[in-house]
């Protein structure tokens, strides 16, 4: 009975909402047919820079708790501290210096003819005026300068968080908090001003990466690998010959992490799109989130089968990493292919991860949470990967753009890291490394009911 009374008063409100809706339509100019009111335009992209922002934020903490898992009991709190403390340092120098070097108001400061732009211009953010109306916004076209800067800063972000878990369990805190300083104020910020600024990679060689597989994850990837590689391994990694195995605190929250790392991708890569005011817009992003989605499952499902094949067993890290990695292979091009590319290209991220990890642990290059593998090797291939599908792509073009772009990167990195390991030292004593960061620099453990006792290994 009271199915039929909702059901009859249903069907009477929307008769009323039907009848009404003539009437309010009248009050308004008609539409030209077919046509998208510029304001509407505005409106619709600014949410999506907003919407898609929030989403690439929530992949801060989906960091947090990848490397908060994968990390030893004893160095939870640090790990947790760094990623909290990072995102910080990028909102703030971001707004000082890395935005407008990345995206110039005006001229470029060097490099200001037909080729292209090599550096930005210098300069703090500048966002609308408080209660700026249509009348006096600069293009309606577009979106909100607000609403692009924080959506750019989120991928700025991104690239520290990647170094943070390469380096974990033995770096120094305010080393590498300095280091985060100048990645997030210089070093990402010049280089993508190659491509998304509107700079020589883009102007004169033609190079395509949609969301950054290489603006982003191979520059997280590249500046990890210098700093492992000045940094050193953890205490009894590598002894005698043999790889000695460090298990994470919690796979729960590994889980858990990877899971907002991939729900947090669709703001990344659909966000990338960069415009939601029509109808080809929206058929786009919807098809950026189905690829995205698919390249992680086919990443996720190539890491399980492979690791029970050459392991006898499947590894749920690996699995992990196999999903991240199919993400990051599809991010330089989730526009183009189809579902079944985009599958395979994430399958392809999987298997790279799974033979590349063990073959850094024989060249001795720790690399605690596996970010070397999955967003630099994976970053690569997925910039070539561009060429399979989008006939705009270059061989040259992209070979050309991954190897400028890293050996900036490394280079820059691998002097910074050298300057700061002379001046303060950026690792840990072997007696603090042992009893774990989290008491020896921070005084406070994530699970203090444990006690000091079994943390020692």
């Amino acid at each position: 009975m009271n199915r039929i009374f909702l059901k009859s008063a249903g069907l009477a409100l929307g008769a009323a909402v039907a009848l009404a809706l003539p009437a309010l339509a009248q009050d308004a100019e008609a539409p030209v047919a077919g046509a998208v009111p510029e304001q509407s335009v505005f409106v619709f992209n600014t949410l999506l820079f907003l919407i898609a922002g929030f989403l690439v934020m929530f992949m801060a903490a989906g960091f947090a708790m990848l490397e908060a898992g994968l990390v030893r009991t004893k160095n939870v709190t640090m790990q947790l501290t760094k990623n909290i403390a990072l995102f910080a340092i990028a909102a703030i120098f971001y707004y000082l210096i890395g935005y407008n070097l990345m995206y110039p108001l005006g001229a470029w400061s060097i490099g200001t003819d037909d080729t292209g732009g090599y550096l930005g211009a210098f300069g703090v953010a500048v966002m609308e005026a408080v209660g700026v109306g249509a009348a006096e916004a600069d293009d309606l076209s577009y979106a909100t300068t607000g609403s692009d800067f924080f959506f750019q800063l989120m991928f700025c972000a991104t690239t520290a968080s990647i170094v943070s878990g390469t380096l974990a369990e033995r770096i120094k805190l305010w080393p590498f908090l300095i280091f985060t300083v100048i990645l997030t104020a210089f070093i990402y910020p010049i280089q993508a001003s190659w491509k998304w600024g509107g700079g020589f990679l883009d102007s004169q060689y033609g190079f395509l990466d949609f969301a950054g597989s290489t603006v982003v994850h191979s520059v997280g990837g590249w500046a990890a690998l210098a700093g492992a590689l000045i940094l050193g391994p953890r205490l009894g990694k590598y002894k005698d010959g043999r790889v000695t195995p460090f298990p994470g605190s919690n796979l729960p929250l590994a889980t858990l992490g990877t899971f907002i790392l991939w729900l947090g991708w669709f703001g990344f890569n659909g966000g990338s799109q960069l415009a939601l005011g029509s109808v080809g817009d929206a058929a786009d992003v919807s098809r950026i989130f189905v690829n995205t989605n698919t390249a992680a499952a086919g990443g996720a499902i190539a890491a399980m089968i492979l690791t029970q094949v050459v392991y006898g067993k499947i590894d749920l890290t690996m699995v992990l990493n196999g999903a991240l990695a199919g993400l990051v292979s599809i991010t330089a091009e989730p526009l183009t292919p189809t579902l079944g590319m985009a599958t395979i290209i994430g399958a392809v991220g999987g298997v790279i991860v799974v033979f590349a990890v063990p073959m850094l642990d024989r060249m001795k290059i720790d690399d605690v949470v596996g970010a070397i593998p999955v967003h630099l090797f994976c970053g690569i291939w997925g910039t070539l990967a561009v060429l399979l599908t989008n006939s705009d792509a270059t061989i040259g073009g992209q070979v050309i753009s991954i190897v400028i772009v890293g050996v900036f990167v490394f280079a820059v990195s691998l002097v910074v890291w050298l300057i700061l390991k002379m001046v303060m030292g950026i690792r840990v004593s072997a007696e603090d490394e042992i009893a774990g960061l989290d008491s020896a620099e921070l005084g406070m453990e994530a699970y203090p009911e444990f006690g000091k006792g079994s943390q020692i290994s």
